[in-house]
């Protein structure tokens, strides 16, 4: 049964409704890598990975791919992946998939589940590509006189899309192409016209097209030139002070090496964690769905796989089950009572020892068997929940001067609107995100939801703007909880009496923290795995596709590079360490106080002739034995006897 220090440990199992859950539980990811093959993508030029090498934007295009694949393996191998090339002369098979697509479009992989032969002929063709320069113009050969109307290519990824993706699967197209202007002259606008129209046509199926356009010194990508006309607009305002036909700069990738490293945060889709209303006033309800930044929740176990010889088999399924310790029988989790350890439960002799009232042994209070109090899990869960049902409600607005760093103590939970359980939520959680930004307000809240279960107090910090990468996060509201009173501590006096730093010492310690902060002031998650996680998921990788495994190859990217922190700013550090030792607080002193336990001096200080008149009328008990360091456990004749057996022995 579930011991009493654990009354408030309840796993909420009846509260799942309000997590997306369905991730977890089978739906699967789609990804089509709709690939550019025309002259431009196959251009060669210098291998910055290897010497006397030559690559071209194709080959990076499918290094990505085999890269996104071969992770898969490990984290999704239920998820589907397929390759269309599109600008090529290469024809598809009669009978084969992708027959019929639109002409010069190639199904060079189908939509699949992730498959360790498919990935390795791709990586045999990258790897005889990097030998022959010229294999790829040969194997997938451009078209030279003109080129395929993007409507022609979205209708292509739709049927590929259609004949071999799941219908409950998450779909999304990988647009990549360094090719800005497909089509110019007079037909330009019947061009856009079509390709926006089956674009639409690919959203209301269920696909999300993500654009990976390719931008180099040589040849700068400009949206504004057709594909602001044609791909739909993501930001989340929908008045008219926003031209929906302009992308942001960002979507085009500045260096062709940062193709993977962007493809890597788009490759998992960013799912909510949970789905909750939010009531602004009396009657007047939006919906809202959050995701959790910077921190990791695990609430569910999902079943583990291990590949072995290219087949995938079910090792471990997770299940909770309770045990009654006396019965050795499992409980149904409903008929589990829990109480609180409120004192210490005494048997029926040791009662009759102390007088009633009185505290035995220790500081915690005698409670008599069978009257603790026992709660039902729904009783503990109201407790906490003050009865309130999962939500948000708006109590009100505070000016951020009002808001100080110390109370943000939790990780923040990010909410964006759910328009699909309220219409109409977009429009109004613009209209409030608005206008709390141009007030520089932050408002406050009570919420209670599925992953905290506390009712509590919460500050809601608007973020506006996207950073410089333009994929990190949209623009909503963190969500801060608030801390109670309890939780509020005085600082330590170390803290108040501390040696405080000259101005000079901060404005030497600013200079080098300056060069080192991360770009555009914030940190990106997804750019640096779990060290150990990663190292474990490179041998499986190995392992799938039979290749050998080189701990030494392995690169921890949550490691410091020295080398380069020392370049950009060893000379100020320098600096700031001179300074610090020139310091008068440098020579400044504390004494370091070590404090120790003192141990309770025994109640029983009386002579030998006191000890044996006591103990014949049997008074010497337990704070005896505990003066002459002996065991106290055990019944009243025990211990009786235990104060004898010492006083014989040192008669």
């Amino acid at each position: 049964m579930a011991p009493y220090d654990e009354w408030n440990k309840i796993d909420d199992d009846d509260d799942e409704e309000l997590q997306d859950t369905s991730f977890f539980e089978g739906k699967r990811d789609v990804i089509l890598f709709a690939i550019d093959c025309s002259e431009s993508m196959l251009e060669l030029r210098e291998d910055p990975n290897y010497e006397d090498v030559k690559t071209c934007h194709l080959m990076a295009a499918l290094d990505a791919a085999v890269q996104i694949q071969k992770k898969k393996v490990v984290v999704g191998p239920n998820d589907a992946v397929g390759i269309v090339l599109f600008n090529t002369t290469r024809k598809n098979e009669g009978t084969g998939p992708g027959a019929d697509i639109k002409k010069n479009n190639f199904v060079y992989q189908p939509i699949a589940p992730i498959s360790a032969p498919k990935v390795q002929e791709l990586i045999q063709l990258l790897d005889a590509a990097r030998e022959d320069p010229s294999l790829l113009r040969e194997t997938f050969p451009p078209l030279t006189d003109h080129r395929v109307p993007m409507g022609d290519v979205f209708t292509s990824c739709n049927w590929i899309m259609r004949d071999g993706a799941p219908k409950t699967a998450t779909k999304r197209v990988f647009l990549i192409t360094d090719e800005d202007t497909p089509h110019s002259g007079a037909s330009k606008d019947r061009f856009i016209t079509s390709a926006r129209t089956t674009l639409i046509d690919l959203t209301q199926a269920g696909i999300m097209v993500e654009p990976f356009f390719i931008s180099t010194e040589d040849k700068p990508f400009n949206t504004s030139i057709f594909y602001s006309f044609v791909l739909l607009p993501t930001n989340l305002s929908e008045d008219d002070e926003t031209d929906p036909d302009v992308l942001p700069e960002s979507v085009s990738i500045t260096r062709i090496d940062d193709l993977l490293a962007q493809m890597r945060f788009h490759e998992v889709p960013k799912r909510a964690q949970f789905s909750i209303p939010f009531e602004l006033a009396n009657d007047f309800v939006i919906g809202i769905k959050g995701q959790v930044f910077g921190g990791l929740k695990q609430d569910h176990m999902l079943n583990i796989q291990l590949c072995t010889d290219m087949v995938w088999m079910e090792l471990v399924s997770s299940r909770t089950a309770y045990t009654d310790q006396g019965r050795q029988e499992d409980v149904d989790k409903s008929s589990i009572l829990y109480g609180m350890a409120l004192g210490e439960t005494v048997g029926a002799e040791e009662v009759e020892e102390d007088e009633p009232g009185q505290l035995g042994g220790g500081a915690a209070r005698v409670v008599s068997p069978g009257s603790r109090v026992f709660y039902t899990a729904d009783e503990v869960k109201a407790f906490r929940t003050l009865g309130r049902e999962p939500g948000i409600k708006l109590l009100g607005f505070k000016t951020r001067k009002e808001l100080v760093f110390e109370d943000n103590v939790k990780h923040s939970v990010f909410i964006c609107p759910d328009e699909m359980t309220y219409s109409g939520s977009k429009r109004t959680f613009s209209a409030l995100l608005k206008t709390m930004i141009k007030k520089k307000k932050d408002r406050s809240g009570a919420g209670a939801d599925k992953a905290e279960l506390f009712t509590r107090l919460l500050c809601n910090a608007t973020s506006e703007k996207a950073e410089e990468g333009g994929w990190n996060e949209p623009a909503g509201f963190h969500l801060i909880p608030l801390p109670f009173a309890d939780d509020i501590r005085a600082a330590p006096d170390q803290v108040q009496s501390a040696v405080r730093a000259s101005e000079e010492l901060k404005d030497a310690a600013r200079l080098w923290i300056d060069k080192l902060s991360v770009k555009n002031g914030t940190y990106p998650p997804d750019s640096y795995p779990n060290p150990a996680l990663a190292y474990h998921n490179a041998q499986l990788e190995a392992s799938a596709f039979r290749e050998e495994f080189d701990p030494e190859s392995f690169e921890d990217l949550t490691l410091p590079k020295y080398d380069t922190i020392h370049k950009r700013a060893g000379g100020l550090m320098k600096a700031w360490k001179t300074a610090l030792l020139d310091d008068d607080s440098a020579k400044t002193v504390v004494p370091v106080t070590t404090t120790t336990g003192t141990k309770r001096k025994s109640d029983v200080n009386v002579d030998e002739a006191n000890l044996r008149s006591m103990y014949e009328d049997g008074q010497l008990s337990k704070e005896f034995l505990k003066s002459k360091s002996l065991a106290t456990s055990g019944v009243k004749a025990q211990l009786v006897e235990r104060v004898g057996e010492y006083l014989n022995a040192h008669s």
